[in-house]
């Protein structure tokens, strides 16, 4: 993606199913769970550059013994910072006393983090404060062991204010009106009323309290209490929490918006946002790694017992197809393949576009985070010479001479590396103008390979959001190699709808798309659109969300795709560029076609898998309408 937008945080969760003396004796080492921890958190990097933390809980320890640790960072390498700062817990004990560093009850009872059950998170800030207050994992403490609650996730919920109210009724005050507080105070209220439960029934059998404390920890029902907190959600999230005692979870939303992957053998159990960070960090193969399904969750009890059970009725799967198109990390073996054939899928309307013109057209891409589908389209592109080489061949061999025959045989596409992405230049002028020039240098170009005036380029990019830096930057820069004409290619259909689940995209007027449909309605004298949709989207907000229905639709619905893409060439080509500018982007159906299994694709379609989606883009229109610069939920 040529602009960095902001989006799914990453979660990484590890139980160790044996005694710590059995990972020091295996693997050498007592640490075997925070170094495993810190492999997963850095191979999920991608997700997360605001902040990060950790926690960690130890299992059966005494009363008056430290049993949870936590510890959060929002330093530039958050992930090493944290683990930079675990690391200082053992200097001292490395430097005087080494063997105790084999001593594993020794340091579990002396030295924080080292625990059976470990959380980790990283932090993409998509519209809370960034701040330490708002790194995941939240605790919620108590002075009761089973009342105690870790909690960090992949999750935006689109209903806070409903949340919200629930708690007051419930007799709660949270201290700010966020979703990552209403989910812990949510679940917390359960689990408060789950401890209570069993203690009121254990206490008419006349147990003691502290047998009572004990009878708690091993009966607690982790799926009833998610059942009962998540009742009302309507969100996308993968959520992980564990509980005082060392029961734990992993919770995926019901229509699977948000990934979730976990493994299990005798020894761990292991769960994150990215299955090729499991693969990686525990060496495992591809079959070996489950999903978790919508609307289930993974239950890890104390005594190591591995569940999946569902809390919520699975809804349609409507899996994040951005996941796919760039968030997750293309080391994934299916991703890979889909972002290939994404870029395999634009070959007909890419050749047909240069009019099959392979001698005079340049094929390159800009972000790396398009070099996939860029080698995707280049393959689509040897299979379309080889067809015309094999047709040619067998109906034209007669009239072939030599120098016809050693030009056919030389076609190939020209392939070349265009667009580099400099060293971040830091934009120290304060004046608009200048600040704007070196943003214009932000990415830099290879001189010498485009014929003046006479070449094509065409450049694929992942997906087109905003498109001020294709106009404040590539466009400029490349226009400098003097192409006759540029062709931006994006792998991701439209982007034409907000996103509430998670990605940085909450408001309409970010999106090029949406500036290019306003722009064709007023030219074309349909300001009364606009307006008529303005007065839906307002009225629509005071129905009940399962009532509503997307009417920003209706903003489109004049306009072909082409019409809508012809537009955005003209918002984001320069004044002063020279070459002509088309934009190209991908179909619904061919995206369908590349992820077959993740058909989330409401910021393209417009079509929402939960209520909460319609009342959020009729909002975000609503404020686009009157100026309000805020995010609809």
């Amino acid at each position: 993606m040529s602009e960095q937008i902001k989006h799914e945080c990453g979660i990484a969760f590890i139980r160790l199913l044996k005694p710590l003396s059995y990972y020091q004796e295996k693997y050498g080492t007592a640490l075997y769970g925070l170094n495993k921890l810190y492999l997963l958190m850095e191979k999920q990097h991608n997700r997360g550059q605001d902040g990060a933390g950790i926690a960690t809980i130890k299992l059966d320890m005494k009363p008056g013994s430290r049993y949870i640790s936590r510890y959060r960072s929002m330093a530039q390498n958050a992930v090493a910072d944290i683990f930079g700062y675990v690391q200082n817990k053992f200097v001292g004990i490395q430097e005087e006393t080494p063997e105790l560093m084999k001593d594993t009850e020794f340091l579990k009872q002396n030295v924080s983090f080292i625990g059976e059950v470990l959380l980790g998170h990283l932090r993409y800030g998509t519209h809370g404060k960034n701040s330490i207050e708002n790194c995941h994992p939240f605790l919620r403490q108590n002075n009761w062991m089973t009342r105690n609650l870790v909690i960090a996730g992949n999750f935006n919920m689109t209903n806070v204010d409903e949340l919200l109210e629930q708690l007051y009724e419930l007799g709660q005050h949270p201290k700010e009106k966020a979703d990552t507080v209403t989910v812990l105070e949510k679940i917390g209220h359960f689990l408060d009323d789950e401890n209570q439960l069993l203690f009121d029934e254990y206490k008419k059998d006349g147990l003691s309290n502290v047998e009572i404390t004990q009878k708690i920890s091993n009966n607690l029902n982790v799926a009833n209490i998610l059942r009962r907190s998540a009742k009302s959600w309507d969100g996308g999230y993968t959520m992980s929490g564990i509980i005082g005692n060392g029961d734990a979870f992993v919770m995926r939303d019901p229509a699977g918006i948000r990934p979730a992957f976990y493994y299990v053998d005798d020894e761990v159990v292991v769960a994150a946002s990215e299955r090729p960070a499991i693969q990686t960090a525990f060496k495992v193969q591809i079959n070996s790694v489950k999903e978790i399904k919508p609307g289930h969750a993974l239950i890890i009890k104390k005594d190591g017992t591995v569940s999946e059970e569902m809390f919520r009725e699975p809804l349609e799967k409507k899996a994040c197809s951005f996941e796919r198109i760039y968030f997750s990390r293309g080391s994934d073996a299916d991703i890979y393949k889909e972002r290939k054939k994404l870029g395999e899928l634009l070959c007909p309307q890419v050749l047909k576009t240069v009019n099959y013109d392979l001698k005079n057209t340049v094929f390159s891409f800009i972000p790396n985070t398009a070099e996939v589908s860029f080698y995707g389209m280049v393959d689509g592109l040897h299979k379309y010479i080889t067809d015309v080489q094999k047709e040619t061949l067998l109906q034209r061999k007669e009239v072939l001479d030599d120098a016809a025959l050693d030009d056919l045989l030389s076609m190939r596409p020209r392939v070349e590396k265009l667009a580099i992405k400099d060293v971040k230049l830091r934009t120290f002028i304060t004046a608009d103008a200048d600040r704007g020039e070196m943003v214009a240098h932000v990415y830099d170009t290879t001189y010498g390979v485009i014929k003046n005036h006479t070449d094509t380029l065409v450049a694929v990019d992942d997906s087109i959001v905003r498109g001020t830096t294709l106009k404040q930057s590539i466009i400029k820069i490349i226009d400098r190699l003097h192409p006759k004409k540029i062709i931006i290619v994006s792998s991701a259909p439209q982007i034409r709808y907000p996103d509430c689940y998670g990605i940085d995209m909450s408001k309409m007027g970010q999106f090029v798309a949406f500036d290019a449909a306003i722009q064709l309605l007023k030219e074309r004298g349909q300001e009364h659109v606009i307006e008529a949709v303005y007065q839906k989207c307002k009225a629509s907000l005071e129905l009940p969300k399962e009532e509503i229905v997307n009417h920003v639709k209706e903003i489109y619905a004049s306009f072909t795709p082409q019409e809508i893409s012809d537009q955005i060439a003209k918002i984001i080509t320069p004044a002063d560029t020279v070459a002509e500018v088309e934009v190209i982007y991908q179909t619904l159906e061919n995206l369908h076609e590349a992820c077959p299994h993740h058909r989330g694709d409401w910021y393209f379609s417009g079509d929402y898998p939960t209520p909460g989606g319609n009342k959020v883009v009729n909002k975000a229109f609503v404020n686009w309408k009157e100026g309000n610069n805020q995010r609809a939920y």
